[in-house]
């Protein structure tokens, strides 16, 4: 599979330690990220990943890319809901598209548990 893997500044940590806590799993799977959070998880992990952007300068945009192009089957993004984003018009189109494509995406740590079972039990 080709999974995305993107968070909010305040959010990083908690992706990393998902993504450190379910490395069998991704390890897996082709994985794409934005910019920041793609090299604190190579860093952090040892995991291949391409990297985009940096979120706020295109990397959500061109992971809405890669999704209307039907070329990324899940999306791990962890949302900081609580802190405006510069970018929020990109952040709201990036979720729109994965709805519009069915992408599943977990935008926090209890749908990214939902998600990550299912993608390691081959149930979608």
């Amino acid at each position: 599979m080709k999974i995305a893997l993107i968070a909010h500044d305040k959010k990083k940590e908690e992706l990393l330690d998902f993504v450190t806590r379910h490395k069998d799993v991704f390890s897996q799977h082709e994985l794409f990220a934005t910019g920041t959070t793609g090299l604190k998880v190579n860093e952090r992990t040892g995991l291949p990943i391409h990297c985009f952007k940096s979120g706020p300068l295109g990397g959500d945009q061109e992971i809405g890319a890669k999704i209307a192009n039907q070329e990324l089957d899940a999306v791990f993004f962890f949302r900081d809901p609580l802190t405006a984003q510069p970018h929020e018009p990109d952040v709201s189109a990036l979720i729109r598209l994965g709805d519009v494509y069915r992408i599943p995406m977990a935008t926090n740590i209890g749908m990214a548990h939902i998600l990550v079972k299912a993608i390691k039990e081959n149930e979608f």
